[in-house]
């Protein structure tokens, strides 16, 4: 099998995928269509700045992933970093997760009790139709908490309206937190608490961002005999008798061929459905148009150290602004910013070719200054400078064909080309973080040498936020969280923006 398999993508899955292979005396070839390893995992450097794209906390509950970061990167080269994260409404700051004495006392005396007042009658008289984000919300926090912390910010993520979202979002976000349950935590906190997932305190982080552990990533892949081929994109996969035969790729060089013996995919599962040749059925191309994605932008913007604030991020719930979360790249790693000054990333989340995505750098700069003026974060005038990061692809959208046109894409893999392997978030259209993107590309490589894993069963999201960390190979419950199911909306129409730890991207 030596050198017969070839990787596409050198994103967190087709690198864990290489390293593993290598790990078990085989190599490939991993063809990337970028110039930078990572994926959206990646790290951006434009003059010596560094920016984390949607902002990756490295922490997980897989093990086997675990011991792979620290396998790939030494431990001096993790930093251990406190979790800070607040939203930003009407000119204050509440804490995330919400704590009630903080909550209600930004409220203040009158909007408290309505609050609260509001939260029992939706104890007491719960929406009927709690299958949509909007309803499932509403009945756990009550209607005006719902309104302000989680619509409008939920709205920019996605684009659609609240009540048009499925619960499966809610449900997987934040799951088991409800107001009684913040009250809790507020009144008695427990260190380092992890049985919801963003109540952890601190998590690690690479020095010089998520980008490092790929970029040496790569460099061990290659190491170990594996190519890792840049700037090549894969144009088809050629097919016949049941399995792949061959890879198309394309780049400055020309098209040339490869044969293969198997094929690990991290590209998005519409493109590869699409790649085919000879072509997949017109029902099977039909769902690789139907699916969807949301695209991501980052204006970076260069402040004085002093404008910085101690937060990872702050998600911005105010309503007259498209900004949906800022980063300040400084409070993840020093190593990321200057002396003195620090970078704030202003993410917008965005349809590729809408408005915001097709603007000028120049102009969404100034759009970046002004709305951090806006919101009183910090004066226009006192930017020195600013970058744009363009991500097509950063999320797939779950909307209500999705479940369906992947499950006819995935049928016809296995029945036509089942050494095949898609894995990652856009190869499995799923919305993986880095950590379930590299679980899936260890366990197809396990697939590969022998073994029968369903990767598909990794990040249904039964026991992620749990204690009980859950491995495939003794249950069928996997790890993660779900996207949300949201109705797509035209590509070209003009949209609010939205948040990433993922939209939150996460990693």
């Amino acid at each position: 099998m030596s050198n017969d398999v070839i990787v596409i993508g050198a994103g967190p899955a087709g690198l864990t995928a290489a390293y593993m292979l290598g790990q078990r005396g085989e190599t490939c070839v991993v063809f990337e269509a970028d110039d930078v390893v990572g994926g959206i995992s990646r790290t951006v450097e434009r003059d010596g700045w560094r920016f984390d794209i949607g902002g990756h906390r490295f922490f997980t509950k897989v093990k086997e992933v675990e011991e792979l970061w620290h396998e790939i990167l030494p431990d001096g080269d993790f930093l251990l970093r406190p979790r800070m994260s607040r939203i930003f409404y009407n000119g204050k700051f509440f804490d995330y997760p919400l704590k009630a004495g903080n909550a209600l006392g930004n409220l203040g005396i009158i909007e408290a009790l309505r609050c609260v007042m509001s939260y029992v009658w939706a104890r007491l008289h719960p929406p009927k139709d709690q299958s949509n984000f909007e309803g499932w919300v509403a009945a756990r926090f009550g209607w005006r908490l719902y309104r302000i912390f989680f619509k409008t910010y939920t709205e920019k993520v996605w684009g659609v309206p609240a009540d048009e979202i499925q619960a499966d979002w809610a449900a997987q976000r934040i799951k088991n937190l409800s107001l009684f349950k913040a009250v809790m935590n507020a009144v008695l906190p427990k260190r380092n608490q992890k049985e919801i997932a963003s109540l952890i305190e601190e998590f690690q982080y690479p020095k010089f961002g998520p980008g490092m552990m790929w970029e040496v990533a790569r460099e061990k892949v290659e190491a170990q005999g594996s190519k890792v081929v840049m700037e090549t994109r894969t144009t088809a996969v050629r097919h016949a008798g049941g399995r792949a035969t061959s890879v198309v790729v394309e780049s400055e060089g020309g098209r040339t061929e490869h044969p293969c013996s198997h094929v690990i995919s991290s590209m998005p599962l519409s493109e590869l459905i699409l790649a085919m040749d000879p072509p997949a059925p017109a029902e099977v191309q039909a769902a690789a148009r139907g699916l969807g994605y949301r695209d991501f932008l980052t204006i970076a913007l260069v402040v004085p150290e002093s404008a910085g604030f101690p937060d990872n991020w702050i998600y911005v719930h105010s309503p007259e602004v498209r900004l949906g979360r800022i980063q300040n790249f400084g409070s993840w790693s020093p190593y990321l910013v200057k002396q003195d000054r620090t970078c704030l990333g202003l993410e917008y989340f965005v349809f590729e070719g809408d408005d915001l995505w097709a603007s000028a750098d120049d102009d969404l700069i100034e759009l970046g200054k002004r709305e951090l003026e806006a919101i009183g974060l910090v004066k226009a005038a006192d930017v020195e400078a600013g970058y744009v990061v363009r991500m097509p692809k950063a999320y797939p959208v779950y909307d209500e064909t999705y479940r369906a046109n992947v499950d006819t894409m995935r049928a016809w893999i296995d029945e036509h080309v089942p050494n095949v392997f898609p894995v990652g978030r856009n190869g499995m259209h799923r919305y993986n973080n880095q950590d379930h993107s590299m679980y899936t590309a260890m366990l197809s490589v396990e697939n590969i040498l022998g073994a029968d894993h369903d990767i598909w069963n990794v990040n249904v999201e039964e026991e992620y936020h749990e204690e009980k960390t859950v491995d495939l190979r003794d249950s069928e419950k996997g790890t993660g969280r779900a996207a949300p199911i949201t109705p797509r909306r035209a590509p070209a129409e003009v949209v609010l923006p939205a948040e990433a730890e993922e939209p939150s991207p996460r990693s």
